[in-house]
Parts: structure tokens; C-alpha cells; sequence
């Protein structure tokens, strides 16, 4: 990916923006819901920016939303690119680097994943603590010394002080929150059992195909950020019947996206 594509998309993007917005947030599946809280907003198609992708996953309307959250300037994707859809990490990253160049400081990432800690159920909201990669990762090839260093700090990819005022927040509206190691797979076909059960035996809380390409390049250029998991399904425990879903895990995600909006309003106005 050449450099001046990332300048061309934040320039055409900055052309069309209200406001300067020092937050992004990307909206996993079935989250989209939340980019309807925004007001006084700007929607951007992707297929309007140059060198966007095309969202094609179920659940991600493809828009990126520009306005107010809380009365806070925001930005927000309402719909990520994966790994799985065939694109290559460039692009499913690419979005990152143009929020960078729009003067974004703070990167907000949820998802829908699958729970394997046996103390998690359908609908919890899990403040991602840290991750577990096993996807390839974004940073291979010719650094971009523009957006950061060759070697990344990884140690505290998601950032500590916004988790603590989360939890203040989370005990202050009575929203019960769990925390955890989020797993990033490749996709697109769901975890056997065995596999569940591999990745909480090395420490995984939850499992999901997204968002740690995200997180790593944010955090290659400096960006804090902030991550969420809503889970949609209970990998522990298999029935003869059980089948993972993608209708149910879109079902789950929207039934609880209406407590992590609330949660990201007050978060959004506290940082």
C-alpha cells in the first residue's frame, strides 16, 4: 500500500467532515446500531472514500459516520473490513492509518465473540484487557516510519486508565461487565470444540476473527485504545443440537448493544 493512498482517503474524508474528531469507533457485528446515537452527523459510504474497501460481512453497513456522541466529536465505522473476506491486512488495517491522519488520538474497537471462560453467558459486555494474536500480522513488510517505530510496544495495547474509569462507569449506571484475553482468528468458519477449549486452556476469555489487526496498528501510530467484546455465544458446553450461527451471534450482538452504548456515551465523555 502505497503511503499517498492513505493522504488521498483522509483528504477526501476531511473534505466532507463537520468537525475534527479526536475519537474513532469501529462497530463490530451487529453493533452498528450505535452509530444512530451519533446527531448532527455525516454519513460517508465507504465506496464514496478512495481506497476504502467493501464491507461485506452480515451485520456491517459499510458507512462511516461523522458527528456528535454525547456532544463529543466522533467518527465512527459502522462496519470493519476482515481478514477472512479476502482482503489482504493493508486493507483491513487501512482505516486505522487514515483515522491517524485525520488527527484521531483514541481508538475505540468492539466486536461480537465467542465466549470459552466457563463464567461468561450469551449477551455479557467483556472490556478487552489484552490479546492473543494468531492472525498475520499487519505490521509485516516495509515499516511506515510516518505512522511509527519498526518494533511496537505491545505491553499495554489496551489502554489501562480508560478501562479503570469503564469500570467506574459500569458500577455507576449498574451494568455488570466481565474483563479478558481476547483471541484474533483468521475466520471465516467457527471454532471446533477442541479448539475452544485449546484457546481458554492458554489463556483466551473470549474468540472472535477481528480487531487485533486493528489494535495493533493503532497502536503502531500511537493511538490509546479501548476494546469491547459483546459475546454472542457460549463455546464451553455443546448440546447434540448446538450449531454456531451467524443470525444468532447478529441477534446477541444488537440485544446487547444498546448497554454498551451507554457505556461508550459516558466513556466517550470522560476522556
Amino acid at each position: 500500500m502505497q503511503e499517498q493512498n492513505y493522504h488521498e482517503a483522509a483528504t477526501y474524508i476531511a473534505s466532507r467532515l463537520p468537525q475534527k474528531a479526536q475519537i474513532a469507533i469501529i462497530l463490530g457485528s451487529g453493533l452498528g446500531e450505535l452509530g444512530e446515537a451519533i446527531s448532527n452527523k455525516t454519513v460517508i459510504p465507504y465506496g464514496e472514500i478512495p481506497h476504502f474497501a467493501k464491507s461485506t460481512a452480515v451485520g456491517h453497513k459499510g458507512n462511516l459516520i461523522c458527528g456528535e456522541l454525547g456532544g463529543v466529536p466522533v467518527i465512527a465505522m459502522q462496519g470493519r473490513f476482515h481478514y477472512y473476506e479476502g482482503y489482504p491486512m493493508e486493507m483491513v488495517t487501512f482505516p486505522v492509518r487514515v483515522m491517524k491522519l485525520l488527527g484521531v488520538k483514541t481508538l475505540f474497537v468492539s466486536n461480537a465473540a465467542g465466549g470459552v471462560n466457563t463464567s461468561f453467558k450469551v449477551g455479557d459486555l467483556m472490556i478487552i484487557t489484552d490479546h492473543i494474536n494468531n492472525m498475520p500480522n499487519p505490521l509485516v513488510g516495509l515499516n511506515m516510519e510516518t505512522f511509527g517505530v519498526r518494533f511496537p510496544d505491545m505491553t499495554r495495547a489496551y489502554d489501562r486508565e480508560y478501562v479503570a474509569k469503564a469500570k467506574e462507569i459500569a458500577k455507576e449506571l449498574k451494568l455488570e461487565l466481565k474483563e479478558g484475553v481476547y483471541v484474533g482468528l483468521t475466520g471465516p468458519s467457527y471454532e471446533t470444540p477442541a479448539e475452544y477449549k485449546f484457546w481458554g486452556s492458554v489463556g483466551g476469555d473470549a474468540i472472535g476473527m477481528s480487531t487485533v489487526p486493528e489494535v495493533i496498528v493503532a497502536r503502531h501510530a500511537g493511538l490509546r485504545v479501548f476494546g469491547m467484546s459483546v459475546i454472542t455465544n457460549e463455546g464451553y458446553h455443546f448440546a447434540d443440537d448446538f450449531v454456531n450461527d451467524a443470525d444468532d451471534v447478529i441477534r446477541a450482538a444488537k440485544a446487547a448493544g444498546e448497554r454498551m452504548e451507554k457505556l461508550f456515551i459516558e466513556l466517550v465523555k470522560r476522556i
